[in-house]
């Protein structure tokens, strides 16, 4: 495939990267080396490296629309400036530590011409680790845990993971791209939330899927060894941004019940890390500011959330019966045991 240079492309491409040098040549390999009739453009967003990312990008694969930043901004932003940038018709969120499998542009643009109304698009996604399925998107409990999809006869889903998430312009428009404050981790959660509850579903295709290098950027979310393995940042970002979701998009009568178990269900997992070991700085660095920081947030959730309120296609009841009751991080505890925080 050749990007097209005099028309307007039906895919921008968009890689957000951060000191990524070691990684970010696979993903740009396997994206020029798609094969098929759609034209394409790549924007790389660099969040200030101090590494030779871009020397890397521009002396190997001159035909990418850098975007340098001179401040460390963070995921969502570095993503909604490209997309403020891009030309596509759709656009392709893509980690700078993953990789397409062939065939994967063609396969998003037929399920994205034939379908009838727009919708956020994924693949499966393999582990780079050792090549083993790690979702086919996902579900959620009530508290906006994820839960792994892993059947191949499930297509619609609740959301597709944002390391490889296609997104019509329409939709992107729609919902207001990703919020600034919530920096990184779950802002895929926000986005395709929003997006279905104005009316705007996630989709898996069967094949051909991508490979991810996960947990290389923020490190942990993974299981290695039948253990759960994360970071008190990620873990601090994921509490914070699936509170931020919830408050977001869940119908008053849904947050009225729901935010006090929430609460009090971590609570319980301060006390329970804190009584196995995991240690009284990690524990107040993970749970001690999503208060603080939601409160500091209290007038940007106020005003989106009325926005979102104000365009919904789904009733509050048909939004919240998609949610599956059973808490699964109780789930993780009894399959894995404690998390290993680092």
């Amino acid at each position: 495939m050749t990007e097209a240079a005099t028309k307007v492309p039906d895919i921008s491409i968009c890689i957000a990267n951060y000191n990524g040098e070691e990684i970010l040549r696979d993903c740009l390999q396997s994206v020029y080396a798609q094969r098929g009739k759609c034209s394409f453009e790549v924007l790389v967003h660099d969040d200030a490296s101090h590494d030779d990312s871009l020397a890397m990008v521009r002396s190997n694969f001159p035909d990418v629309r850098v975007i340098e930043s001179r401040d460390n901004v963070g995921f969502c932003i570095s993503n909604n400036r490209m997309a403020a940038a891009a030309q596509g018709r759709y656009l392709l969120l893509l980690n700078n530590d993953a990789t397409l499998r062939q065939g994967s542009l063609d396969a998003f643009m037929r399920e994205a011409e034939r379908a009838l109304h727009p919708a956020l698009l994924g693949l499966p996604q393999y582990t780079l680790h050792d090549g083993s399925l790690v979702d086919r998107g996902y579900e959620f409990d009530l508290f906006m845990n994820p839960i792994p999809v892993l059947t191949i006869t499930t297509r619609e889903v609740a959301a597709a993971t944002g390391a490889c998430l296609w997104v019509p312009r329409t939709v992107w428009d729609a919902v207001g791209g990703f919020p600034p404050w919530f920096e990184s981790i779950a802002e895929d959660i926000y986005l395709c939330q929003a997006a279905r509850l104005l009316g705007y579903p996630t989709r898996v295709l069967e094949a051909p899927g991508f490979d991810h290098w996960i947990g290389k950027n923020l490190g942990g979310g993974k299981v290695v060894n039948d253990k759960l393995k994360t970071t008190t940042r990620r873990r601090a970002l994921s509490e914070r941004n699936k509170t931020a979701a919830m408050l977001l998009c869940y119908p008053m009568w849904a947050l009225l019940i729901l935010l006090p178990l929430h609460a009090l269900l971590l609570g319980v997992e301060v006390v329970f890390l804190w009584l196995s070991g995991v240690g009284r700085g990690k524990v107040w660095h993970i749970y001690g500011a999503i208060l603080p920081d939601l409160w500091r947030q209290h007038g940007n959730i106020q005003a989106l959330r009325r926005a979102l309120r104000a365009r919904k296609a789904l009733s509050g009841w048909r939004y919240m019966r998609r949610f599956r009751w059973w808490p699964h991080k109780l789930r993780m505890l009894l399959r894995h045991g404690t998390p290993e925080i680092r």
